[in-house]
Parts: structure tokens; C-alpha cells; sequence
């Protein structure tokens, strides 16, 4: 006869080991800081596989909208790179990468993965503009380069802007 009782306990644990094993990976691809590295974004030389920061001349911008444009509710964002090539997503090729578009968000600090949710728009086939609609009023776009696993060059290879939406 089977102890059921013992056998969800037993299934229960498993669940529990099982959230913490995907826990630890999930931290392991966003690239936090493990034992021995640090988490200072400003580090050009973490120890992050496939991890390679960006030239120093090397830096995005917003092509449109500028600095404290007004914009109306659904417009067109166009972004550039310069000291950098564009590559989708995918490969790891030194001094390549793609744009992300943080909506109302600061930079990623290098080395992490930057997040991919409604805030967080990636343009992982190498795009270089996009139509966006955001609430009237004002708000931050920050552009956000990031290499071919989506680790962010960090705050050096990122621009932010302020637009008023009518």
C-alpha cells in the first residue's frame, strides 16, 4: 500500500528544488553578479562569457524625437549608433550589437540582460526605428545598446531623452 501523505511531501519538495534550480538559472542568463565579479555597471572587465564592453568613442542616439520634443501620441522614433556595428540578435561578433527602447526606464548596467517586457523593446533584427503610442503627458525614453545575447553595454552605450506627449 502507498503512503500518498509521504508521497506529496515528497513531490512538494521536489517542486521547491526544482523553483530553485530555475531561480538560480534565470539569475545565471540575466547575467547578475556572481561570487568574485562585481555588479559595479561601470566594470569593463566582467567575467561574463560573450561579454565584451563597447569601444569608448562608441555611442548611441536618438535621431528623433530630440530632447524635449513634443510629440503627439503615436509617433516615430529613429535611433543611430556610431564606434559600433548593428547584428541581430543571436550571434556574439565583438563591436556589434542591437537597440533596445526603455520607456519611462533608466539604463541597464553592463553585463545584465535587458529585460524583455512592455517597458523594454528590443530590435533584435538589427531595426533602427519604430512607432510607438504612450499616454499623453511627459515621459523618458532611454535607448539602450545591448550585444547579440541581449547583456547591455551598460550606461556608456546609452542615451536618454525627455519627450511631453499631447
Amino acid at each position: 500500500m502507498f503512503d500518498f501523505q509521504a508521497i506529496l511531501v515528497i513531490v512538494d519538495h521536489m517542486k521547491n528544488f526544482s523553483l530553485s534550480i530555475l531561480c538560480l538559472s534565470i539569475s545565471a542568463v540575466a547575467g547578475t553578479a556572481v561570487a568574485g565579479q562585481s555588479a559595479d555597471p561601470q566594470m569593463a572587465h566582467l567575467n561574463i562569457p560573450g561579454f565584451e564592453a563597447a569601444p569608448a568613442t562608441a555611442k548611441v542616439i536618438f535621431e528623433s524625437p530630440k530632447n524635449h520634443d513634443v510629440v503627439t501620441k503615436k509617433f516615430k522614433v529613429k535611433f543611430g549608433v556610431s564606434g559600433m556595428k548593428l547584428h541581430p540578435a543571436g550571434e556574439l561578433n565583438p563591436g556589434t550589437g542591437h537597440h533596445h527602447l526603455i520607456i519611462d526606464g533608466d539604463s541597464v548596467p553592463a553585463g545584465q540582460t535587458v529585460p524583455a517586457d512592455a517597458t523594454h523593446i528590443h530590435f533584435g533584427k538589427g531595426q533602427t526605428e519604430t512607432e510607438i503610442e504612450l499616454a499623453p503627458g511627459p515621459h523618458k525614453l532611454t535607448l539602450q545598446f545591448a550585444n547579440g545575447a541581449h547583456l547591455s553595454y551598460g550606461p556608456t552605450m546609452a542615451t536618454t531623452i525627455d519627450i511631453i506627449v499631447k
